[in-house]
């Protein structure tokens, strides 16, 4: 562990899959700058991103990115105490151009360096949102990526409590919105979708929900959404595309509701964040808001801007790791399917 860091101006990159993002944080909560360049029209004609094409739009763009991001903060590079950077899991062609340009920075202006996990990341997104938030938590991270129950029991101290045994919620969506006709990203269009919905029109299963493990699972659901489309395409009925995408989406947020506060329940914790892409989907807000009110619990939730892939969160996160003394070498590799551990 090396000499303890708080930088009060520090810079963060964020590459992990088709979002290029740079953002300059002062005193690790307060965001100056969180410039994100989007890929999503450029995946769009292929139904969901193609890593090679990723990566290279990632190499276009992460200069101008970085530039931006430090003109909106009004900052310039002597002004930098330290770098974040994410290093996984994620696209490791996508990782690889964020983490050279962050290593470039830390070589040539001599300031620490730290790799920090995508998907702590963003949990720290609440902690950007609610400045007076502080662990322990329980995390409910969900996204096209990952979906994972964590308990934070204080900055660098995690247990991860569970996790989806297949696709993560976020790819149910898209895969389901794909097959629906809906397009990518599917999240959104299905949301959109089912408000004109009955989320208790077709019968579901709600993968795991009786189960005592807090694991996920969505494979079944998104299988049982196959069968159904099938089979009302057999018999030569119309398919009521709001009341699929509400049935479908209720139960996802069903399981997604019910388990997180089964695990603050065994835990004893008050506090509740959602973090990641999925955590912006409105019923899974109202739901798990109607859920926290009835069981007394607090509830936080970012905008947004910061549940998708973005920049700011890593610096966030990045930051709390620096105040502890963890520093990371030049040496530091991508790792694709980097495990999410402690760090204190």
């Amino acid at each position: 562990m090396s000499k303890k860091i708080n930088p009060e101006i520090l810079i963060s990159i964020e590459t992990s899959c088709d979002e290029t993002s740079a953002a300059i944080l002062r005193d690790g909560r307060e965001v100056l700058s969180n410039i994100i360049s989007s890929q999503i029209s450029v995946h769009q004609k292929f139904g969901g991103v193609v890593p090679e094409i990723a990566s290279r739009k990632h190499v276009e763009a992460i200069l101008p990115v970085i530039d931006g991001a430090m003109k909106e903060a009004s900052v310039s590079l002597n002004d930098i105490q330290a770098i974040a950077v994410t290093n996984g899991p994620g696209l490791v062609g996508a990782l690889l151009v964020g983490l050279s340009a962050a290593k470039a920075l830390g070589f040539a202006l001599d300031l620490p360096f730290v790799g920090v996990h995508h998907v702590e990341g963003h949990i720290y997104a609440n902690f950007i949102e609610n400045k007076t938030l502080e662990p322990p938590i329980i995390c409910l991270t969900v996204s096209g990526g990952h979906t994972d129950l964590v308990y934070m029991e204080d900055y660098g101290e995690y247990k991860v409590l569970g996790r989806t045994r297949d696709d993560a919620a976020g790819e149910a969506f898209d895969k389901i919105a794909r097959v629906m006709g809906l397009g990518y990203p599917g999240g959104p269009a299905i949301d959109n979708l089912a408000k004109k919905g009955d989320p208790l029109a077709i019968d579901l299963p709600r993968g795991m929900i009786d189960d005592d493990s807090l694991d996920f699972s969505f494979s079944g659901l998104k299988t049982a959404v196959l069968n159904y489309m099938n089979s009302e395409r057999q018999k030569g009925n119309a398919l009521n595309l709001p009341d699929l995408s509400a049935s479908f989406q209720e139960a996802v947020v069903d399981v997604l509701v019910i388990k997180t506060i089964r695990a603050a329940e065994r835990i004893g914790i008050k506090k509740i964040a959602m973090a990641g892409g999925v955590s912006a989907n409105s019923r899974l807000r109202y739901r798990m808001k109607e859920a926290c009110e009835k069981e007394n619990y607090h509830l936080y939730y970012p905008s947004p801007i910061l549940c998708t892939d973005n920049a700011a969160m890593i610096g966030c996160a990045g930051y709390y790791r620096l105040c502890t003394g963890y520093k990371d070498g030049l040496g530091l590799n991508a790792v694709p399917n980097l495990p999410f551990k402690n760090w204190v």
